[in-house]
């Protein structure tokens, strides 16, 4: 017996946006370099090695992001134990949107994604960097 699927990822990306601060590229493009902001890539190391990332950015590969922010877990990155604002970005923005709510779900803040994500950034002439 097929599966019911009663909540679509359209229907979680659209809630997670509603809750969740969206970063323009153009601001985005104002910010990357700035201390006072963590960007997070959270492509998997194949779209990394494929099309680089925003420089400064920090690579948490989605699949590991809660256990990466919380601080009781024995996965634990300091990255995430800084007063700074983060922004989430992945290739289009559906990613990012439900991992910046999971990350505000959990008590990190300030918290937003790229609006467009990693593909409106490099159509738009965002500087990158290749995965080293």
């Amino acid at each position: 017996m097929p599966q019911t699927i009663t909540t679509g990822i359209k229907t979680l990306v659209d809630d997670a946006n509603k809750v969740v601060t969206t970063l323009s590229v153009s601001e985005a493009k104002t910010l990357y370099d700035n201390e006072d902001y963590v960007f997070v890539d959270l492509r998997d190391i194949r779209e990394l090695q494929r099309s680089g990332m925003i420089p400064g950015a920090f690579s948490c590969p989605r699949g590991m992001l809660e256990f990466w922010i919380d601080p009781d877990s024995p996965y634990h990155k300091e990255v995430f134990n800084q007063d700074k604002t983060y922004v989430f970005y992945c290739a289009s923005a559906w990613r990012s949107a439900l991992s910046a709510r999971t990350a505000q779900d959990m008590g990190l803040k300030p918290v937003m994604h790229l609006e467009g994500g990693f593909s409106a950034w490099v159509k738009q002439d965002g500087p990158t960097v290749e995965k080293g």
